[in-house]
């Protein structure tokens, strides 16, 4: 997992322009209006060569009335908790106020590296001025303009020299094996079906839901092969905000996904795809990362209703057909057996690399069988096609006018290409280049 840097603060201090500065782009929601973030936001920064992640967090309010504000802090302690390095971002306009002290005091309770950010100081001439207050919290201040840009180059550097070291060795990337991450819904049996793979109850398991609370690493050796088990915290539909994916311990969870290199997904035979299960496998359709589905606690399913069960799980997810899948039990482990041999094969074919030369004889045959449809009487027109990169396959297919590909046949495209090269479980990425030739 990389490191990670916490934004924390009361609200309207300026924490989401501070985020969105540092990333040089706007993705966390500002507004004049306190309480605008109410709910985590994620990012991946990369300075000079080192790499992190940050998270935005809603303004801390205790002792609040509101339950929206308890849910914010909930949120908040939950990055708190995570962090490697917590920026406490305060308003050098406005000088130190009580809540400052309040959440300066939660934070030293906590032992954490933290690193006052005095934003709103618009020039180094305010600094003595505005920096004066708050050097009573006795932590390393540093003042910036989060709207300006002022100090932001110290900050950037700060960050760098703080969070190197930090990140994962590439040395330690190749030891750890394949990497697996294990997603799911609360109580699915994540932790059970790892369990029985390493043959010990290494993992917490309960009956209440939210056992895990955040991504544990676990390695298993086998047949002189390493594999990295990343249990992580179950992700729930949440009532009371709008996005169901825009919580801390979810987005933990889905950049676990992310840094893994396959992902088990763990639905529950008895309760079948529910609509939070299918908002989840669409991300990882969507972001391209290489899956299993295991179907878990068959063993509770009587044999005579398997087929059925099977016929429903397979029309549910036929968005996802590629998406090999295995029906399991973390209890009896039958199904278990051959998890990892599908994973080590859908991996294999996330690093398969076919010659140029290949794929254009694909081009010349795909196009004889199936010209590409005709849009406002042009018809579009593949001159050649390459594969840039590998997990996932990527190919990009140059055409003289790149809008007149339809979806449809992106989809005959790719079908073609799982066909001929035997891409039948690893996702596929297709981009179309304008080109004249």
């Amino acid at each position: 997992m990389l490191p990670l840097v916490a934004l924390i603060g009361r609200p309207n201090v300026g924490k989401s322009t501070l985020f969105n500065r540092l990333l040089k782009q706007r993705k966390s929601l500002t507004h004049d209006r306190p309480g605008v973030t109410r709910d985590s936001i994620f990012a991946d920064m990369v300075i000079e060569e080192t790499r992190f992640s940050l998270v935005d967090t809603g303004g801390i309010v205790f002792e609040s009335p509101e339950e929206i504000e308890d849910e914010i802090f909930a949120q908040a302690r939950e990055a708190m908790e995570a962090a490697d390095l917590i920026l406490h971002v305060v308003d050098g306009r406005e000088g130190l106020t009580p809540l400052d002290e309040e959440v300066a005091h939660y934070l030293r309770q906590r032992g954490k590296d933290v690193l006052v950010v005095v934003n709103k100081v618009d020039g180094a001439e305010l600094e003595d001025v505005l920096l004066a207050d708050f050097h009573t919290l006795g932590v390393s201040l540093l003042a910036v303009s989060s709207a300006h840009g002022y100090g932001m180059n110290e900050l950037s550097a700060t960050l760098e020299s703080r969070m190197a070291g930090r990140s994962p060795e590439e040395e330690a990337k190749e030891s750890r094996g394949l990497c697996l991450a294990v997603l799911g819904r609360p109580n699915a049996g994540k932790s059970s079906t790892v369990n029985a793979l390493l043959g010990k109850k290494r993992l917490i398991v309960n009956s209440e839901a939210g056992t895990t609370r955040d991504s544990v690493d676990v390695i298993l050796e086998k047949n002189g092969k390493s594999y990295t088990f990343i249990d992580t915290a179950g992700i729930r539909r949440k009532t009371r905000v709008l996005d169901d994916l825009e919580r801390f311990s979810v987005l933990r969870a889905l950049q676990a996904g992310k840094r893994a290199d396959v992902v088990i997904f763990v639905l529950d035979a008895l309760k079948g795809v529910v609509a939070q299960d299918k908002k989840l496998l669409a991300f990882l359709v969507k972001e391209h990362i290489p899956f299993i589905v295991a179907v878990n606690k068959i063993d509770m399913i009587p044999r005579r209703e398997m087929q059925k069960l099977k016929t429903g799980f397979e029309d549910e997810l036929r968005f996802c057909s590629h998406v090999p899948m295995v029906y399991t039990s973390a209890v009896t482990r039958a199904g278990l057996g051959g998890l990892l041999p599908l994973a080590e094969k859908l991996w294999e074919q996330c690093n398969i690399r076919i010659s140029t030369g290949e794929l254009n004889r694909l081009v010349s045959l795909a196009t004889q069988r199936h010209q590409p449809p005709s849009t406002k009487g042009r018809r579009p027109k593949i001159y050649y096609m390459t594969q840039p990169t590998t997990c996932p396959p990527t190919f990009v297919f140059f055409v003289n006018d790149k809008t007149l590909m339809k979806d449809s046949y992106t989809k005959y495209l790719e079908n073609q290409l799982r066909k001929l090269f035997g891409l039948s479980m690893t996702p596929v990425r297709i981009l179309y280049r304008s080109s004249h030739g």
